[in-house]
């Protein structure tokens, strides 16, 4: 709905769009079949290309690969360590996008100390590394692992 035109030397400039007041939000379930990990990657594109197309967000190539680099890393470590299904779910502005991973093990992940040595076990340590926030926190069905990734309006 346009609330009112502003005319600028001549021009007439509609203002007052509606834009989305609430969070894009999406969640699939994943039941750790093999190729799990690769549709919730093609998830979370798709829910990348909704944002930009429904919250005008300007999401650009690297906050894009690092939304699914985080999507990739919660969601193996679900499919590894739980021994069930799990829920991905995201939520979008035009300055963030939250990635939630739920699983069924109640055992928090454990984030190791740098180490180039190690072979493996870097993928929590990678999370923080690009996401603003991360947390994990039991709930009721096992656990939820939270990461929040931000960028310029």
């Amino acid at each position: 709905m346009i609330e009112h035109i502003e005319h600028l030397d001549g021009a007439v400039i509609p203002i007052g769009f509606d834009v989305p007041v609430e969070p894009l939000r999406r969640a699939a379930h994943y039941t750790g079949e093999p190729g799990c990990i690769a549709e919730a990657r093609a998830f979370a594109a798709h829910f990348v290309d909704q944002l930009r197309t429904e919250w005008c967000a300007t999401v650009g190539d690297r906050v894009s690969g690092e939304v699914m680099l985080v999507v990739s890393e919660l969601v193996t470590n679900a499919d590894r360590h739980s021994n069930g299904p799990y829920i991905l779910e995201l939520e979008g502005t035009d300055a963030s996008v939250t990635v939630c991973v739920y699983d069924s093990s109640d055992a928090l992940p454990m984030r190791f100390p740098k180490d180039p040595h190690r072979v493996g076990r870097h993928g929590l340590e990678i999370v923080h590394a690009v996401a603003a926030e991360v947390t994990a926190e039991r709930v009721p069905v096992g656990k939820r692992v939270r990461a929040v990734l931000t960028f310029e309006a």
